[in-house]
């Protein structure tokens, strides 16, 4: 749990995931993401799979891993599909990946094909020594649903659940910080995203229970910061 009273700067901005995974713009973009990530000393970028490689070259020497996601934004990939992404991106240097829960297969009440899939996933990022996050996407559950979906994110042994892909229908909100945080304990991390665009937003996520940010405003929350 994160300490908010005792955050500086710094320590806030290594609290972020820098966001690009839309499907247009020019080059400019990632080499901005990446340049301003370098400079505040966010804890990565995160982007689309085909980015990973050239965000990696550009971040090299730095503390700054690149974050990809898998399976994004919607989840409904097979299964072998999902985890070959997972393995070719951590190939291109993806230090953290936030897999897409197949939200259609837990609502079917399948929980064993989520579990196998996520324990997987989990197995693979375990190995190659890389952070796992999976996304519930709670705009499309109900109550009950993500706290299922917080206990086999538990039992898979992932290192992080997470809020939503920024996609859907709504991003993150206190109320399913809070809910998800109760529902896996204190010491597993839980990351918010999709919505936070002030320093307000993010000091709220963070005393909700958060422990990591993704967010496409990054500098805007560091510079607004006076702690």
């Amino acid at each position: 749990m994160i300490e908010v009273e005792k955050l500086t700067k710094k320590t806030l901005a290594g609290l972020l995931d820098s966001t690009y995974l839309k499907a247009f713009g020019g080059p400019e973009i990632i080499e901005n993401l990446c340049r301003e990530a370098a400079e505040f000393g966010f804890a990565s970028v995160a982007v689309n799979g085909c980015e990973v490689a050239r965000c990696a070259a550009m971040l090299k020497g730095t503390d700054v891993k690149v974050t990809a996601v898998a399976g994004f934004p919607l989840g409904q990939m097979t299964t072998e599909a999902k985890l070959f992404e997972v393995r070719d991106v951590i190939a291109k240097g993806a230090g953290e990946v936030d897999i897409v829960q197949n939200v259609r297969r837990l609502q079917a009440g399948d929980a064993a094909y989520v579990l196998a899939e996520l324990a997987e996933f989990a197995k693979i990022c375990r190995g190659e020594g890389v952070t796992s996050k999976v996304i519930f996407e709670n705009c499309y559950l109900t109550r009950e649903e993500k706290l299922l979906s917080c206990k086999i994110a538990c039992e898979a042994g992932v290192d992080f659940v997470k809020t939503s892909t920024g996609f859907g229908t709504g991003g993150a909100t206190l109320e399913d910080v809070q809910l998800m945080r109760a529902a896996i304990g204190p010491a597993m991390g839980l990351k918010a995203a999709g919505g936070i665009r002030t320093c307000a937003d993010a000091l709220a996520m963070l005393r909700a229970g958060a422990t990591r940010l993704g967010t496409s405003a990054g500098r805007a929350i560091v510079e607004g910061f006076d702690g």
